[in-house]
């Protein structure tokens, strides 16, 4: 039996003038294996669908009182699908990883700093792996920045992000 949905009301934020993105994002870490997440929102989060879709979750939404709306998010019965960078190469045929890093236990901004200099002492096209507490949404555009290719997913139980960077060129 799967656990109750984690439920997150980001009218309160919306109202405020905040920008709700992070907070789903965390509190979608943070879901337990199988958990679902029940999100209120005071419109119907059209874009965030392929979002959550990109991260294994189906959804189902209907409008509630008032205008506003409910979503419940829930885990697809297979596993993430594996994302890329925009410019990567078939993932498939890149090299053995020539460095392994489980950065788990790390709190942000570690672990991107930590793949980041690992990144930089690879040779072009060799690969590196880490492991993660949750999918680094922020170290994606540094990659694409410094010219690496990236791979990832979670892993079964959707509690570690798990990815493939590919060294660029250097220059």
């Amino acid at each position: 039996m799967n656990p109750a949905p984690r439920e997150l009301d980001v009218r309160p934020i919306l109202r405020s003038g905040g920008e709700p993105f992070q907070a789903i994002m965390e509190a979608v870490s943070g879901l337990k294996p199988g958990q679902g997440l029940r999100l209120l929102a005071p419109f119907r989060p059209q874009p965030l669908f392929k979002v959550m879709e990109s991260r294994g979750y189906g959804h189902a939404a209907k409008e509630i009182d008032g205008g506003d709306w409910e979503v419940l998010f829930t885990p697809n019965a297979t596993g993430t699908p594996v994302e890329a960078s925009a410019d990567a190469e078939n993932a498939d045929t890149w090299p053995d990883p020539a460095e392994h890093l489980d950065l788990t236990g790390l709190d942000p901004p570690e672990p991107m700093v930590r793949i980041l200099a690992a990144a930089e002492r690879l040779q072009p096209g060799e690969v590196l792996f880490a492991l993660l507490s949750r999918e680094p949404v922020f170290l994606f555009p540094e990659l694409a920045k410094r010219g690496h290719q990236w791979a990832g997913n979670f892993d079964e139980t959707r509690t570690t992000f798990r990815i493939f960077v590919r060294a660029g060129k250097k220059g």
